[in-house]
């Protein structure tokens, strides 16, 4: 029986050889926004990877909706030419389709590298910024509270996605994913956790989803209508009175009703009193809940690390895709082996064409490039 793994799927318009698809990863490494030399050589070696679709890390909207001041941007004719630069290279050898998540950090911006420790760094030292979100309550009780956004900040947070979104058109990338989890802006106002507004922004679920679908709409108008708008979630807080999966449902439904391609589940990172019950597929629920209530296309994600878990996974219809991050990673080559485990065929470099094992003679395709 073929695998369902490697069978073919269709996220909007855009066709993918395969159900892996390499979920955006931060790598803390850019300078004033802009890409550099790493992210030509960590984004180039997961494009011969033989997954379907390479996803870019949170690339901030806006200067201050960074993470940290490593983060990659997409907000200048600086940092749209420095990921130009870098996507050129990739394209060269790889006919990868590319995606990119758009993404603003609120309350959890200005923080220093994770192997520095991550923590927030204050407004006026080196590296730090005033952080904004729907309500002045920080993440963490010691850290520097941020600004709740007003009419106007709203408006620049919009606008901050809408553009990032034409820049990623005119790059030719193939997909945008509105970032709507793990804490972050978008997330915050959804929590009732996070957002203690009393305006049309705040209270009710209608009033906490009404940013994240008012971005999405000005994303959805600012990118060719021929490529596809994802969303990635947080199905739930892992806290009592928090974002849970009814409410996560309801918002997919609301974005199917706009036109979203495909909807991404993950879970957490809003709260620190998260209990979160770590194991082997402990997300794919949340997956299979939204994918049960809606019609949209789910990406299934978190320690999918096993080649027999993730076929089940999708050959069960828990999920139309799953999503690999810290184990391609691990090992980059993992479509490779999973598709020699399941009896599937990946796209791989000429140059390594020689590489298969005796026992795997059919299991490459040529990669498409201009070199090849």
């Amino acid at each position: 029986m073929s695998s369902r793994l490697f069978s073919p799927f269709v996220v909007g318009t855009l066709a993918l050889a395969n159900r892996i698809v390499i979920a955006p990863m931060c790598q803390y490494s850019a300078v004033d926004g802009c890409m550099t030399d790493w992210h030509v050589i960590h984004l180039g070696q997961l494009a011969l990877s033989g997954a379907a679709l390479l996803t870019i890390e949170a690339t901030a909207v806006v200067p201050e909706g960074r993470i940290s001041w490593g983060d990659v941007g997409l907000w200048s004719d600086e940092t749209e030419a420095a990921m130009a630069r870098t996507l050129d290279t990739v394209r060269r050898w790889s006919d990868m389709p590319i995606a990119l998540q758009l993404a603003h950090a609120g309350r959890k911006a200005s923080t220093d590298l994770p192997w520095k420790g991550g923590q927030q760094i204050p407004p006026g030292q080196t590296h730090g910024w005033q952080t904004v979100a729907p309500s002045a309550a920080p993440f963490q009780a010691d850290e520097i509270p941020p600004v709740a956004l007003d009419r106007a900040g709203l408006d620049r947070v919009r606008s901050g996605f809408a553009d990032a979104a034409r820049r990623a058109g005119r790059l030719g990338i193939d997909a945008v994913q509105i970032h709507a989890a793990h804490g972050y802006l978008l997330h915050q106002f959804l929590s009732p956790l996070s957002n203690a507004r009393d305006d049309d922004y705040g209270g009710s679920l209608d009033n906490r989803m009404r940013l994240t679908l008012e971005v999405f709409d000005a994303v959805r108008e600012a990118f060719p209508a021929d490529r596809p708008v994802t969303v990635r979630v947080s199905g739930t807080d892992w806290v009592d009175g928090g974002w849970d999966i009814a409410q996560t449902i309801a918002l997919a439904r609301a974005l199917e009703a706009r036109g979203c391609d495909a909807i991404h589940v993950s879970s957490g990172g809003l709260d620190p009193r998260q209990q979160i019950p770590v194991g082997p597929s402990y997300q794919v629920p949340l997956a299979r809940a939204v994918k049960q209530a809606t019609g949209l296309p789910v990406v299934a994600v978190g320690l999918i690390t096993d080649y027999d878990q993730a076929e089940a996974i999708v050959g069960t219809g828990d999920a139309d895709l799953v999503a690999l991050a810290r184990t391609i990673l691990y090992d980059p080559r993992w479509p490779w082996h999973a598709a020699a485990h399941l009896g599937g065929r990946v796209k791989a470099p000429a140059q390594y064409l020689r590489s298969q094992p005796r026992q795997y003679r059919a299991l490459f395709d040529v990669e498409g490039s201009a070199e090849s």
